[in-house]
């Protein structure tokens, strides 16, 4: 009689365990592998494009082809591109479209003057934070008006407050 292994059967291979490698995303959306800057522009716009949060690990990681690796962020993985106020959108840097939240609209603690928004709430519960670019911010406080200490910023055909920085 032969005994039988209780250990459960593999699922067979699958990606290694996530581990930092050493890539950095600096809140300007700076790329850094071990604190030197990646200086060739096809590599930044890859990694750009393919910054992806895992929500069932809580980390945010790179692909490319078969490659994973997780990613250390300073304060935002994704940076809203560009807005359209009227429909009330997001292009962001991973090449996505995004509802604006407007509620989600605040600005940064570690760059005050530099607004962020919540994105990719199907991933995370409150979504994820995105840093706005220079552009995208200058369209979007074009559209603004002050009012006293707070500024009135038109989305999608609604008026919100954003208190001024």
């Amino acid at each position: 009689m032969s005994r039988r292994s209780s250990a459960p059967a593999s699922a067979g291979p699958g990606p290694p365990p996530l581990r930092p490698f050493g890539l950095v995303i600096h809140r300007d959306g700076r790329f850094r592998h071990e604190g030197e800057p990646i200086r060739n522009a096809k590599l930044r716009a890859l990694f750009t494009r393919s910054v992806t949060y895992l929500p069932e690990e809580g980390k945010y990681v790179v692909r490319a082809g078969p490659f994973r690796g997780e990613v250390e962020v300073e304060e935002a993985a994704f940076f809203v591109r560009s807005v359209d106020l009227e429909r009330g959108m997001a292009q962001l840097s991973d090449g996505s479209e995004e509802p604006l939240v407007a509620s989600s609209l605040a600005w940064s603690t570690l760059d005050p003057d530099v607004l962020l928004c919540r994105v990719k709430h199907d991933l995370a519960a409150g979504g994820l934070p995105a840093r706005f670019g220079h552009s995208a911010q200058a369209e979007l406080l074009l559209e603004a008006e002050e009012q006293g200490d707070t500024l009135v910023v038109p989305v999608a055909g609604e008026r919100w407050r954003l208190p001024v920085p």
